[in-house]
């Protein structure tokens, strides 16, 4: 054999026993990298049929094993259990952030799991319009739809002690909202509006109570500025004459509905609220009015009439005495 041919066979030996010496790491090394694969598309990965475009929502006070149950459900996450532990890993378990998430695309769980320790909605902020002389139940109903996490109960327990000073107004609340956190939002926007007009409130005598209880029933009785300061001058008149208020429009506050024409049954019913049986304010609002009907309560029309009633012309029409409000209403009510 000559010199190349030896060398060759004496190089060849040595790769050969290279390749034994090393074929184990390298085995070992593929079969790891190959379960890490296997592990993460199992475990981390999006699911096959991943929810892309729905809105999932984590309510308030639910724990990581019931969050992980919930997004393995709706097969945002693989695993219940490995989801589970992620978030207590990462610590997220601690600090989930309740609301609507939108899942624009597939995310992994790690993904997933940062968006919800983060409070990553995904989400623009909810806008929402409530107008003036709508009442806490009527927000509470507006509120339960845009939030699946505030129920209407929710909202009204929160709101409930503050009717008449939640301004009317559009807001922008962010997704994870809470009852009083939108509550607190409309308080604050009260109190920024009434602000400027508490030189004028001291002026009229009355208190901020009184005014804004005056306005809450001005709001339901009158649609223009100047039917609603004729409406203010005639109520504040029949509170100084200590006549009854007689306004129709504290039924619906009472018997929470959407209209108010009482029957005669309901001119009775034993409630403080009833203007027919107790002279003097209500003991409390009956809507949130807007600041058009709260200027008019700080600010009433010059007047002597003691009554007013709207005609099917659509117009308002005064009266001085009763024996005027009855002609009133054979001219413009039949």
């Amino acid at each position: 054999m000559g010199y190349f041919s030896r060398l060759f066979a004496a190089a060849r030996s040595a790769l050969c026993a290279h390749a034994i010496r090393y074929r184990a790491p390298w085995t070992l090394v593929l079969i790891v990298a190959a379960l890490l694969m296997i592990g993460y598309w199992l475990l981390v990965s999006p699911p096959l049929r991943y929810p892309t475009g729905d809105l999932i929502v984590i309510a308030r006070g639910d724990s990581a094993v019931q969050v992980a149950d919930e997004l393995a459900q709706e097969r945002v996450v693989r695993s219940a259990v490995a989801f589970k532990y992620l978030l207590r890993l990462t610590g997220v378990s601690a600090h989930i952030h309740p609301g609507s998430y939108r899942l624009t695309k597939p995310e992994n769980a790690f993904t997933i799991a940062s968006r919800i320790g983060a409070g990553a909605f995904g989400i623009p902020p909810t806008r929402l319009t409530f107008a003036e002389g709508e009442t806490v139940r009527d927000m509470a109903a507006k509120i339960s739809t845009a939030f699946p996490t505030i129920t209407e109960s929710d909202f009204i327990t929160a709101a409930g002690p503050y009717e008449g000073y939640l301004f009317p107004d559009t807001y922008l609340f962010p997704p994870d909202a809470t009852a009083d956190s939108i509550v607190q939002a409309m308080r604050d926007n009260f109190e920024a509006k009434i602000t400027p007009l508490m030189p004028a409130i001291s002026a009229s005598g009355h208190t901020l109570s009184d005014i804004i209880i005056m306005a809450s029933l001005i709001e339901k009785e009158a649609r223009t500025s100047d039917s609603r300061r004729m409406v203010s001058g005639i109520l504040w008149n029949r509170i100084k004459d200590g006549m009854p208020l007689q306004v129709d429009a504290v039924f619906g506050y009472i018997f929470h509905r959407s209209t108010y024409a009482p029957s005669f049954a309901d001119l009775s019913v034993a409630s403080p609220y009833n203007t027919y049986l107790h002279t003097g304010l209500p003991p409390g609002p009956i809507d949130n009015p807007g600041l058009d009907s709260i200027t008019a309560a700080i600010e009433p029309a010059q007047t002597d009439d003691l009554y007013y009633l709207t005609g099917k012309d659509g117009r308002m029409h005064y009266a001085r005495t009763y024996a005027e409000q009855l002609a009133n209403q054979r001219l413009y009510l039949r």
